[in-house]
This record gives structure tokens, C-alpha cells and sequence, in this order.
């Protein structure tokens, strides 16, 4: 189990590494525009970069399945983010690929860690 975490942490970081030194293919990956301000930018690099990263890293070092869990909640709760997007707000092709990677990594890192 433990290289499913290794892999679980290796996920946050990666994708958290494109959105905090790529904000704008992220926000153009997610069909966000840049508004008159830089706001928009900043709040990729730190809510879908820089966090990400946090929570990456953070349980690599701490090693314990408490930490390698919060990965779980953490990404289990985009894939409800993203479920009710896919309920209130439309469908879409991309939306379906991105909860179906949060799902996998969220109720993976639940079910090795609180199994």
C-alpha cells in the first residue's frame, strides 16, 4: 500500500506543479478567462497549484496514513465539486475525465488509508 500512496502524493504534486507554474494552460485547460485584474492567475497557482503541491509533499514527509488519507478527502471532495458541476452546471467531455481521475485518486487514498 505504500507505493499507492507514493503514487497518490505523486499525483497532487504533479498536477498542482502545472497549475502553479502554468496558471494560464490551466485556466485555458479549464475554460477559465483572465479577467481586467491578475486575480485570476493567482487563484490557480495557489488553489489548484501551489495546495496541491502542499498536500503532496506534506504527506510524504508526515509518511502516515492519516496524512495519505487527507489526499483522499481532499480530492474526494473535487469529485463532488465536480459531480454537482456535472448536475447543475452541464456536462461535458472534460469534465467527465476530470472527476473520473479525482474519484480514482480520492477513494483510492480513502480506501488504502481508512480501508
Amino acid at each position: 500500500m505504500d507505493i499507492l500512496n507514493i503514487l497518490f502524493a505523486l499525483a497532487s504534486i504533479g498536477l498542482g506543479v502545472i497549475g502553479w507554474f502554468a496558471p494560464r494552460y490551466t485556466m485555458d485547460m479549464l475554460d477559465l478567462k483572465q479577467g481586467s485584474g491578475n486575480m485570476g492567475p493567482s487563484e490557480i497557482r495557489a488553489a489548484s497549484g501551489a495546495l496541491f503541491v502542499g498536500l503532496g509533499v506534506g504527506a510524504l514527509l508526515i509518511g502516515d496514513p492519516i496524512a495519505y488519507g487527507m489526499i483522499g478527502c481532499a480530492w474526494t471532495g473535487a469529485a463532488i465539486g465536480r459531480a454537482t458541476s456535472l448536475i447543475l452546471d452541464g456536462t461535458s467531455a472534460l469534465k467527465w475525465k476530470f472527476l473520473a481521475a479525482e474519484v480514482v485518486v480520492g477513494l483510492g487514498a480513502l480506501w488504502v488509508n481508512f480501508g
